[in-house]
């Protein structure tokens, strides 16, 4: 990709990851584990425990990311190759850090994604503001893993085409 390209792609990563980490957050800030596992049922707690631990993951990888995207991009010399390094592990930690949670407490179903319905669906039932944080983040998660499509495999490739033979 052209330096432009790449620069312009980190600045709209950078800006899909502050607002996602704004309500990331908030949420994380405002909710604790008692609220969300009201019934205190052990399973139902377990439950909590894991996609709490999923959204803290989730928001440390963001937080990361932007910061790193934020260094590169307030350099004098724009740095291609480490951007597009950055891009690429935005897109193998936070990407995939949303779409496939370590607790598996909810899961992207492809079938819903051409249909209009939310294509997320959660493993057993959950209190409103759970279900909400993440039906609102999915969009902006979504449009990330669109627009760094390319780095999940083609990158790799030219990286590895084009290492010196030894």
């Amino acid at each position: 990709m052209s330096g432009p390209n790449v620069q312009k792609l980190c600045e709209s990563t950078r800006e899909k990851l502050k607002a996602a980490i704004l309500k990331v957050e908030a949420f994380l800030n405002e909710y604790s584990l008692p609220q969300l596992a009201q019934s205190q049922d052990e399973e139902e707690v377990a439950y909590y425990k894991g996609f709490l631990s999923d959204l803290r993951h989730l928001l440390v990888f963001s937080e990361t990311s932007s910061e790193k995207i934020g260094v590169l991009l307030r350099r004098a010399n724009f740095d291609v190759n480490s951007a597009e390094d950055t891009l690429y592990k935005v897109y193998h930690n936070v990407i995939n850090s949303f779409f496939y949670p370590k607790n598996e407490c909810y899961a992207e179903d492809g079938r819903y994604a051409y249909t209009g319905q939310e294509a997320i669906r959660f493993r057993k039932q959950v209190a409103a503001p759970a279900r909400e944080i993440i039906l609102d983040v999915t969009k902006t998660y979504e449009e990330l893993r669109d627009d760094l499509d390319y780095y999940e495999s083609d990158y790799l490739s030219q990286r590895r085409m084009s290492a010196p033979r030894s």
